[in-house]
């Protein structure tokens, strides 16, 4: 990427309390580690072209790693593809310009919204 003169990071990380859940060994630190990764390179790559960004579903997804008594009842559960739109913004060249932040995937169109200039 660097060579290229640009590219584009996604790493997909888990809510904070998710990351040092009980019972969530490896997984939860692992996501910790991944997320504090990204940042190191974000500050890295700074300036390079490369955008190093994180993304997180928002809530519990239906990844088959809960079982569906342990998700909260009245507590949405959000599909996969909830990351879909956002992933694919984030690799694209209309993204150049977003570095280092942390995108929740439930929030992204309001996120998207917000960060557009008013005309």
């Amino acid at each position: 990427m660097l060579a290229a003169g640009g590219g584009r990071v996604v790493n997909v990380s888990v809510s904070r309390s998710t990351m040092h859940r009980a019972g969530f060994v490896p997984y939860g630190p692992s996501r910790a580690g991944s997320e504090a990764l990204s940042r190191v390179m974000a500050a890295d790559l700074r300036g390079t072209g490369v955008t190093v960004n994180l993304l997180l579903p928002g809530g519990v997804t239906a990844t088959g790693m809960l079982p569906p008594d342990a998700v909260p009842q009245g507590r949405e559960v959000l599909a996969p593809d909830v990351m879909g739109p956002p992933i694919v913004w984030l690799a694209s060249a209309d993204a150049a310009d977003v570095h280092d932040e942390r995108i929740i995937a439930v929030e992204f169109a309001q996120w998207l919204r917000d960060r557009r200039p008013v005309r």
